[in-house]
C-alpha cells in the first residue's frame, strides 16, 4: 500500500517527496474506482481536510492510512479497511485517463502529409518527411553572408578613394 501511495505522490511532480496533496488524493480515489453514491468526490475532499494538519497542504503515509479508515467508514458504514484495501490494490497505480492523443485522420492527415506540399514549403522537408530545420528555410549563399546589402563589395573598395 505504501508503494501505491508513493506512486501517487510522485505522479506528475518534479520533487519525489512522499507527500500527497488534495488533488492527488482525489485522483487516487477516482483511479481506484472507490467512488460511488455513498462515497462522492466531495466526501473525499472533506476526509482529506480532516486528516491533514491545519497548517499543512499535504499528508504523510500515516495520515493517508487514517484517511483510508474514514473512507471505508463512509463507504461501508463501518471501518472495514481490509475490504477497501482489496479494491485499491487491484488498481495499477496512477493513470493518464484520456490524455491528448495525436490525430491523424481527415484534414489533419492531409495537412501533415509532407509529400503533398508544393513550392517553397516542399524544400523544408527531405524525402522521408523530416524537417530540414534552418537549412530548409533559408538559402545560404556565401556571397549573401559577406554583407547585408546586395551591392556591398567590402571596405577595401572605399579605402582606395
Amino acid at each position: 500500500m505504501e508503494a501505491l501511495f508513493k506512486s501517487y505522490c510522485t505522479f506528475g511532480a518534479k520533487d519525489a517527496a512522499p507527500l500527497m496533496d488534495n488533488a492527488k488524493f482525489a485522483k487516487f480515489a477516482r483511479d481506484t474506482k472507490i467512488l460511488d453514491k455513498k462515497l462522492t468526490s466531495t466526501d473525499v475532499d472533506i476526509i482529506f481536510s480532516k486528516v491533514k494538519a491545519k497548517t499543512d497542504r499535504k499528508i504523510t503515509f500515516q495520515q493517508f492510512q487514517e484517511g483510508l479508515k474514514l473512507l471505508a467508514e463512509k463507504k461501508y458504514g463501518k471501518p472495514d479497511v481490509d475490504k477497501l484495501e482489496g479494491i485499491i490494490l487491484q488498481s495499477s497505480g496512477p493513470q493518464t485517463n484520456k490524455a491528448t492523443t495525436a490525430v491523424s485522420g481527415g484534414a489533419v492527415g492531409r495537412l501533415t502529409d509532407t509529400s503533398k506540399y508544393t513550392g517553397s514549403h516542399r524544400e523544408r522537408f527531405d524525402e522521408s518527411g523530416q524537417g530540414k530545420g534552418l537549412d530548409g528555410r533559408y538559402d545560404f549563399d556565401k556571397k549573401a553572408q559577406e554583407g547585408y546589402v546586395g551591392g556591398y563589395q567590402g571596405m577595401d573598395t572605399y579605402d582606395k578613394k
